[in-house]
């Protein structure tokens, strides 16, 4: 069962879902977190297999048969070339989510998300036509456009910064356009285009259609991201490279804070986790909160060279400090401040006794390029800028691992990011195929064929200006509705 992190009111999973934001604008959390206990045998598990495990705990109204329509859309199809691949050295490794249609770790959960709404439709007999609203910085915006459009009784907006994504990011998500499928660059930051869509589900009511969310805000999206870091441990157990048993570092690049969270409930569920490490780019606000106790997004917004992570609000952090006090009211209280004032403030020991193996760092655009660099000179690995943060601060807190194991999560195909990728490897920075082209050349890093028909079947985009962004996303939902 299911309640708002703001009220106490129980709903059913299917319900959770359907709702993505709860009515008291409060975000759905499980009411117990379960308990998954591994064994050894289980590290021969197929990734289908722990799905399966992970979301019967979750799924709770769901059937076994239901479970097994989700999990079949991990398939070859949507994923050719596997679901994740594990490359490192001897204490440490990089978990590539990159293996989707998008190329993005959002793949993980916005392949399934469809599916687990069409069956939580079907269990509430629902017959409206669903719309899917949902903000990006990013590879969230092209990951639903892949998952959602292919269904074409769906109809999917998403905003996304203007001059806020890379070149392919962008390709990725204009390239979806049709007649169901839009997308609208607004010019602002990511954080108003989260805002925009949150006012659109508090303020704004359809009668013909379900407005959903595929955000990390929807419970939906979480749930898919638990099941990969219970999949890297067993192929960290089968690999050799732990014992079974043994406690891994996890080391993650975040933004929205959706992915660490998922870590954080993996570990909470009986996964064996060491320190969880958040790491942050120049938009640091989360590191200093989780130094300091102050979430303080009055400062300036920066556009970094890792913009999947250029945020300032984090809306999945509302379901962390649940988790730390399990307190409705003092979330509503917490909550409150934020919308007010953009600032709140807690006592640090009450983060560091709740979550006393959270650390935090951050890098910035030099260190990360440096980063990049320097993984490819000597290990000949090569990273994304995302994942490159999470490297540069898993390496300054080296000392705080207690010589455990560590799992560099890696977000996205450094190909995304041509770019800072050319200026790391030294290559001469000119249009986006020949840049990735260079990278090849240099590398014989994997090019998946997906990204050249992204850069070729682009549309051009539509740019709406932040004061008329509202309204513009109301009529277009007005006329879905009509």
């Amino acid at each position: 069962m299911y309640h708002s992190t703001r009220g106490k009111d129980l709903i059913k999973a299917s319900q959770a879902i359907l709702a993505g934001l709860a009515s008291d604008n409060g975000l759905y959390v499980v009411d117990n977190i379960p308990t998954l206990t591994l064994s050894q045998s289980d590290a021969t598990l197929s990734y289908q297999e722990i799905a399966k495990r992970v979301f019967k705990l979750y799924l709770d109204d769901f059937t076994e048969e239901e479970i097994d329509e989700i999990v079949s859309l991990y398939n070859e199809e949507a994923f050719p070339y596997g679901f994740s691949e594990i490359k490192g050295t001897t204490d440490y490794s990089f978990l590539y989510l990159t293996k989707g249609p998008t190329f993005a770790f959002k793949d993980m959960a916005l392949q399934v998300l469809p599916k687990m709404i069409e069956i939580a439709k079907r269990k509430n007999n629902d017959s409206r036509k669903t719309v899917v609203l949902t903000a990006t910085s990013g590879d969230t915006g092209s990951a639903a456009l892949a998952g959602f459009s292919r269904n074409k009784s769906n109809n999917i907006l998403v905003l996304y910064p203007n001059n806020g994504c890379s070149e392919v990011q962008e390709s990725q998500i204009l390239s979806f356009s049709n007649n169901n499928a839009k997308a609208l660059a607004i010019d602002g930051n990511f954080d108003d285009c989260q805002r925009i869509v949150k006012d659109i589900f508090a303020h704004e009511k359809f009668a013909n259609i379900d407005l959903i969310s595929a955000n990390s805000i929807n419970i939906g999206r979480l749930i898919p991201q638990i099941v990969y870091y219970y999949a890297a441990y067993l192929k960290l157990v089968d690999d050799d490279l732990i014992l079974f048993g043994e406690r891994i570092n996890v080391s993650v690049p975040t933004g929205n804070f959706g992915n660490i969270l998922a870590a954080i409930i993996a570990s909470k569920m009986g996964l064996p986790v060491n320190k969880i490490c958040l790491c942050a780019n120049e938009n640091n606000v989360l590191t200093d909160f989780i130094n300091t106790g102050v979430y303080d997004a009055n400062r300036q917004f920066k556009t970094t060279n890792s913009p999947s992570m250029d945020i300032l609000i984090s809306s999945n952090l509302e379901r962390f400090l649940y988790l730390m006090y399990e307190d409705t009211n003092k979330i509503k209280e917490i909550e409150l401040s934020l919308e007010k004032n953009r600032k709140f403030s807690i006592p640090l020991e009450d983060l560091k006794k709740k979550f006393p193996n959270l650390i935090s760092g951050y890098a910035t655009e030099e260190e990360t390029v440096k980063t990049i660099s320097d993984l490819y000179k000597h290990n000949k690995i090569l990273i994304d800028p995302h994942t490159a943060v999470a490297a540069k601060v898993s390496y300054d807190h080296k000392e705080l691992s207690d010589n455990c194991y560590t799992l560099i999560v890696a977000t996205a195909s450094p190909y995304k990011f041509s770019k800072t990728i050319c200026q790391a490897l030294n290559i001469d920075v000119k249009d986006e195929k020949t840049n990735i082209e260079a990278i090849y050349r240099k590398t014989g890093a994997k090019i998946d064929n997906r990204l050249y028909q992204y850069l070729l079947n682009s549309h051009k985009k539509t740019v709406v200006s932040l004061d008329k962004a509202y309204d513009t996303v109301k009529d277009i939902l007005g006329k879905i509705n009509d």
